[in-house]
């Protein structure tokens, strides 16, 4: 099958590589029909992570199930699957409390699992023809009837809409609040998005990049250009003394406007914009460490973090990926009812063997290349 395989910092390629199969009575083996490029990609795409070169690559996968094994009983042959990027078994500890994004199962070291993702486990990823899916009865979100006409908004559920969500869920975004939202690549934006369907009364999107501002708006944010100046003050005065709740959507390769490496930006000023007693949710990567960080402190995974503000202010911080299962269906059925169309962000639909352009198209920022949906 064709596959994209990951061969290097800024290498990656479509390759032959040996087909996807069912490998133990749980699985599934799903025909891909669409699977998305991830701004976490691009962390192992820039050779940022602990990825090994040869792994195929893709979390954000939706298919149609064309083999099941011995032990799956609610997936069927013939059904649209959209997929959770962290994979759970249903039955650990973890799992059992809805924390599947830390299920302890895993051919992984560290709890949680994953798709074609450094550090957790050893499976294929989905951007490719084929691929399996493991507990496929848990791991599986059957798809309704109009999944064909939606499919570019059913795709989102496997990752970027639960985890803008989880963003908002982890800072307890309520009716009426103000939310300010750092980032607007697909995460953030989807923060912003999910902001508004749970009532927020205010919601500001921080960037600089013009086409990221423009979906901000169309997202029912305002958008701040942290290039224009002080944003901070600008968000201050616009929240009426600083913004309820706020949203890490960056993670640890953050930059300044002047386009200057800073891990901790977003984080001190979500602490200086977000108001006394206010919280925060982080579902922007943060790794242990990081060779390609600009000083010593950062290269160990650890910010010097604006502790004394936070702790006088008695903010509040939430963090972590988000356990997919926890929103998925009930965000699918938003999809489904028409209150959701999380499509909005896509820019571009390629075939699977455009994929390494359409990388390098992406991690450059290149105007208008918001979001890929690739069609194997």
């Amino acid at each position: 099958m064709k596959a994209l395989v990951y061969q290097g910092a800024k290498n990656v390629a479509v390759v032959d590589v040996p087909d996807a199969r069912i490998e133990r009575p749980t699985d599934a083996l799903v025909k891909i029909t669409s699977t998305n490029i991830c701004g976490s990609d691009l962390h192992m795409y820039e050779g940022r992570t602990t990825m090994e070169t040869g792994r195929i690559l893709g979390h954000e996968n939706l298919g149609e199930v064309i083999g099941t094994g011995d032990g799956v009983d609610r997936v069927k042959v013939g059904d649209r699957v959209c997929l959770p990027f962290n994979i759970g078994c249903g039955f650990c500890a973890n799992c059992e409390r809805g924390l599947t994004g830390f299920c302890l199962s895993v051919d992984s070291d560290t709890p949680g699992g994953a798709y074609g993702f450094a550090a957790m486990g050893t499976y294929a990823g989905g951007q490719a023809e084929y691929l399996r899916v493991p507990w496929a009865d848990f791991n599986c979100l059957v798809l309704p009837e109009d999944a064909a006409e939606k499919e570019n908004d059913y795709v989102m559920l496997a990752d970027v809409f639960p985890t803008g969500y989880h963003a908002t869920e982890l800072s307890d975004v309520s009716p009426g609040e103000s939310v300010v939202i750092y980032g607007g690549g697909p995460v953030g934006l989807m923060a912003a998005y999910s902001a508004r369907l749970r009532g927020a009364a205010q919601v500001l999107l921080v960037d600089r990049h013009p086409d990221r501002l423009r979906l901000a708006e169309e997202a029912g944010a305002l958008p701040v250009d942290d290039s224009e100046g002080d944003h901070v003050d600008r968000i201050v005065d616009l929240t009426d003394g600083g913004a309820d709740k706020g949203c890490e959507c960056v993670g640890y390769q953050a930059h300044d406007p002047q386009g200057d490496e800073k891990p901790e930006g977003t984080m001190n000023d979500l602490v200086a914009s977000v108001k006394a007693t206010g919280a925060i949710g982080v579902v922007g990567v943060f790794l242990p460490q990081d060779e390609g960080a600009p000083t010593a402190l950062t290269r160990e995974g650890k910010l010097p973090f604006d502790f004394g503000q936070f702790w006088f202010k008695g903010q509040r911080i939430g963090t972590g990926q988000a356990n997919v299962k926890a929103y998925n269906r009930r965000l699918g059925q938003l999809i489904q009812q028409g209150r959701a169309k999380p499509s909005f962000i896509v820019s571009h639909e390629l075939p699977l063997d455009a994929a390494a352009d359409a990388y390098r198209h992406f991690d450059d920022r290149d105007d208008g290349w918001t979001k890929v949906v690739l069609k194997p």
